[in-house]
């Protein structure tokens, strides 16, 4: 049998993706007309790391599959230490029909996907957070229209998970991504060397830059992230305040007025208002946070509906 796992965002094809948003956009319009998960058939859903939307998007959409969702708190579990990642993963196919699971380094989940004989879906590593890019991309294909040709901006921290897989998911669907970060904390070259050879290939672009106003200037979407993340506590004093790093590039109404117009503001959440976002701009007019969000939702529905179809086609 050959599996898809989505462990990374260019797991995906560009059409691949494409499907998988189309499946999305289908699924918010009908809930229930997907049921791939019928029986109920039982989907493990393993958190190592604080969840609010990735717990209650993916119990609530394995549900609406007509599965059930089974979740294993990583603390209790303690996944690789505890037992090998090897020995769970083996109890854990032989009674699921699917694994997801938000965890730390990603040589984890990549060691799960080598043992796992059922879909992997990566909820979020240090490296990569495929699926909310997915649901970031169907709210700005919802508000924006086609993806191909569109500008998306992501100022904040560029070494990041969610600049790893902003670089990757725009590019593969034909966007030009801009990341404005410190020179310090670019991408990691290789995967910034993935993101300008997929967009070679779908007439997106990739571009680095240390100014945030160029960054922003003309963007049909505004994304940022918190400046510390999950497991950069103690760095937090050092990358917050007026004499951090990240602080010019704090999305505030005189940044996004570089913008298009009409351009939308995304964040991932948890948001900190005042420190990366000012509130005028995620409470204000051009926030689609909340869409983003709900979309959460309807994006992991469909990544899970795809890679069970495919696995199952290929079986």
């Amino acid at each position: 049998m050959t599996l898809r796992h989505l462990l990374a965002d260019d797991d995906l094809s560009p059409a691949e993706q494409g499907a998988v948003l189309d499946r999305a956009l289908a699924l918010k319009a009908d809930p229930f007309s997907d049921r791939c998960l019928a029986g109920p058939q039982v989907v493990a859903v393993l958190f190592d790391k604080p969840t609010l939307r990735t717990q209650l998007a993916f119990a609530t959409g394995i549900a609406q599959l007509g599965g059930h969702p089974l979740v294993v708190d990583g603390n209790l579990a303690q996944v690789g230490v505890r037992e090998s990642i090897a020995d769970v993963t083996r109890v854990l196919t032989r009674q699921v029909a699917a694994i997801v699971w938000r965890t730390f380094g990603q040589d984890r989940i990549v060691e799960m996907s080598r043992y796992a004989t059922v879909p992997v879906v990566n909820a979020l590593t240090d490296d990569y957070h495929p699926c909310q890019i997915l649901a970031d991309l169907m709210t700005i294909r919802e508000h924006r229209g086609d993806l191909a040709g569109l500008t998306l901006a992501y100022v904040g921290d560029g070494a990041n998970n969610m600049a790893h897989s902003y670089l990757l998911g725009a590019a593969l669907a034909g966007m030009h991504v801009r990341v404005g970060t410190p020179s310090a904390y670019q991408p990691k070259p290789e995967i910034l060397a993935r993101a300008r050879a997929i967009a070679a290939t779908t007439g997106g672009s990739v571009l680095i830059t240390d100014d945030p106003v160029a960054a922003v200037t003309g963007a049909d979407a505004v994304a940022t992230d918190r400046w510390v993340s999950m497991g950069q506590e103690a760095e937090s004093g050092d990358r917050k305040g007026e004499a951090g790093p990240f602080a010019p590039y704090a999305v505030s109404p005189e940044l996004m007025a570089h913008a298009a117009a009409d351009a939308v503001f995304l964040h991932c959440l948890p948001a900190y208002r005042g420190c990366e976002v000012d509130a005028a701009v995620i409470d204000g007019p051009q926030s689609v946070v909340w869409d983003e969000a709900e979309n959460r939702l309807h994006a992991q529905k469909a990544v899970l509906s795809f890679l069970l179809e495919q696995s199952r086609a290929d079986s």
